[in-house]
């Protein structure tokens, strides 16, 4: 039997950390840009003035009706996922925009207090880990351990 993918990748990371090379040292992270004042809409979406940030790479509950119709959401409760997000979230984050989503809203990893909020989520187990999302491989890179043991299983 073949461990799943998240398994082996979890393990790579692992045997790249036991090298002390790391994964996250590996890589060339996009430029990061400071943003004031941003609004938690959900437990993986801000809102920062005009612009909608959807965290990279994780999908959190959904709120009651807002699941469409055939798509297979996030477990788990959405009210408590968006306390996690709205408690790490500081008046003055930093972003680093790696792309758009199909609503145009902007993917990003987003930081608070040198935390990741993807990994945040991820650890406080507010939101699964979608590796098809993560766009670079950025949050594998910084939060491995937890992305494989939040990572989508469906």
């Amino acid at each position: 039997m073949r461990p799943p993918p998240c398994a082996i990748a979890a393990m790579l990371c692992g045997h790249l950390a036991a090298a002390n090379t790391g994964c996250a040292d590996q890589m060339q992270l996009p430029p990061s840009e400071s943003v004031r004042n941003c609004t938690v809409t959900d437990g993986d979406t801000l809102r920062c003035g005009e612009e909608r940030i959807r965290l990279l790479a994780i999908d959190a509950p959904e709120k009651p009706g807002q699941c469409r119709a055939g798509r297979n959401c996030a477990p788990g409760d959405p009210f408590a996922s968006e306390r996690s997000l709205r408690a790490a979230a500081t008046p003055t984050m930093n972003i680093r925009r790696v792309g758009t989503d199909r609503f145009g809203r902007t993917l990003a990893l987003m930081e608070a207090e040198g935390k990741d909020l993807s990994c945040h989520q991820l650890e406080n187990a507010a939101a699964i880990y979608n590796p098809k999302w993560d766009t670079g491989g950025y949050v594998f890179a910084l939060c491995g351990e937890a992305a494989a043991r939040r990572s989508l299983t469906r």
